[in-house]
C-alpha cells in the first residue's frame, strides 16, 4: 500500500467525520452520513494497521473511530436489568463453562489436602517439624486454638474479615492466571497445605471429627469458590499458551472479561460462606445441624451453576459482555 496515496484519497472523509463529531445537533441526513463515515474509517484503520502501520496516523484514526463509536452507540447506563442478567445468566454461565477446569482442580486439590493430612497425621517427625509439642497440644486439645479460632472475635467482624481475605485470594487467582497460571498453583497449594496441616494434626490426636465439624459448615462453599477461581485462572493462563481458533488478544480479552465478572460473583458466594463461618460455625447448634447447613448451601450453589448456568450456556451466554458493550472489531486485511 502507498500510504501517501491512501491518505490523500481518504483525508477528506476523515476530516468530514471529525467535523460532524464536533457538532452538537445533527440532521437526519448528517447522522446517516456520520454512521457511514464511521464504518469507512474503521475499515481504513484496519487496512493501515495490517498493511502499512504508521504510529501517528494509526493513533489519529483510532481516536477518531473511538469518538465516532461513542457518538453512534451512545452512553449506556447500568440498570437493575444488568444486575439481574449477571446473577441469572452471565455469572452462572461463566462458572458452568469453566467446570472442566475447576472440577478437576477441586478433585486434585482435595486429594492433595488428604494426602498431606495423612502424611502429617502418621509421621511424628513431620509434626515435630511443624511446632513444639506444647504448641501442638495448645492447637489440638479440647478448647484449643483450632476450636476457639472461630469464636475469637465478634461474629460480624469475623465474618467480614474472612470474607475480605477469601475474596482477595479468589480475585488474585482470577487476575494472576494470565501469568500462565503459575501464581494460581502456588495460592492453591498454600490453601491445601493449611487444610492438610489441620487435618493431620487433629487426626493425630483422634479429634478429626471435631475438626471436620468445624470446617465443613462453611468450608464446602468456601473451597468451592476458591476452586472455581483457581480453575478459571488456570483456564485464562492456558488461553495465553493455546488461544485456539481465536487470535491470542481476542481470547485474552474474552476470557479476561469473564474472569473479572466472576470475581464479583464469587465475592457474593464468599460473602455467604463468610456469614456461615462467622455465625453458624461457632454457634451452639449441634454438629449435624451445622454440617447440614453447609451441605445445603453447597448444593444450592451447584444447582444454581448447573441448572441456571447450564441453561444460559446452552443458549449461547459465555459470561462475557453483551456484543453491544464490547469494543468494536473490524475485519483485518490478509
Amino acid at each position: 500500500m502507498d500510504l501517501d496515496v491512501f491518505v490523500s484519497a481518504h483525508r477528506a472523509e476523515w476530516d468530514r467525520l471529525d467535523a460532524l463529531l464536533r457538532r452538537r445537533n445533527l440532521t437526519g441526513t448528517e447522522a446517516d452520513e456520520l454512521v457511514t463515515l464511521y464504518q469507512r474509517t474503521a475499515t481504513h484503520l484496519s487496512l493501515i494497521q495490517s498493511s502499512a502501520p504508521d504510529p501517528q496516523l494509526t493513533g489519529r484514526l483510532s481516536q477518531l473511530v473511538a469518538r465516532a463509536r461513542s457518538a453512534v452507540t451512545g452512553t449506556r447506563r447500568a440498570s437493575w436489568r444488568d444486575v439481574t442478567r449477571f446473577l441469572t445468566r452471565s455469572f452462572p454461565a461463566a462458572v458452568y463453562r469453566s467446570r472442566h477446569w475447576w472440577v478437576p482442580t477441586a478433585l486434585a486439590s482435595t486429594a492433595l489436602a488428604a494426602l498431606l493430612g495423612w502424611w502429617i497425621g502418621t509421621h511424628p517427625e513431620v509434626r515435630s517439624s511443624i511446632a513444639a509439642p506444647d504448641e501442638l497440644h495448645a492447637l489440638t486439645r479440647p478448647g484449643g486454638q483450632y476450636e476457639t479460632y472461630y469464636s475469637s472475635h465478634p461474629a460480624a467482624s469475623f465474618a467480614a474479615q474472612v470474607w475480605t481475605n477469601n475474596a482477595q485470594a479468589a480475585a488474585m487467582c482470577l487476575v494472576l492466571g494470565v501469568f500462565l497460571g503459575l501464581p494460581v498453583l502456588w495460592i492453591l497449594f498454600q490453601n491445601m497445605l493449611n487444610l492438610g496441616v489441620g487435618v493431620g494434626l487433629m487426626s493425630s490426636v483422634g479429634r478429626l471429627d471435631t475438626f471436620l465439624g468445624l470446617v465443613l459448615p462453611h468450608g464446602l462453599l468456601e473451597l468451592t469458590a476458591v476452586f472455581v477461581a483457581a480453575g478459571t485462572g488456570l483456564r485464562l493462563g492456558w488461553s495465553v499458551i493455546d488461544p485456539g481458533p481465536r487470535p491470542r488478544r481476542t481470547a485474552l480479552a474474552e476470557e479476561g472479561r469473564a474472569a473479572l465478572g466472576m470475581a464479583i460473583g464469587l465475592a457474593l458466594v464468599l460473602f455467604v460462606s463468610g456469614a456461615i463461618e462467622g455465625f453458624v460455625t461457632p454457634s451452639d447448634l449441634p454438629t449435624w445441624s451445622r454440617i447440614t447447613i453447609g451441605i445445603t448451601a453447597e448444593l444450592v450453589f451447584l444447582a444454581y451453576v448447573y441448572v441456571l448456568g447450564g441453561r444460559a450456556a446452552r443458549a449461547g451466554d459465555t459470561g462475557d459482555l453483551e456484543a453491544a458493550e464490547r469494543s468494536a472489531t473490524v475485519p483485518t486485511a490478509a
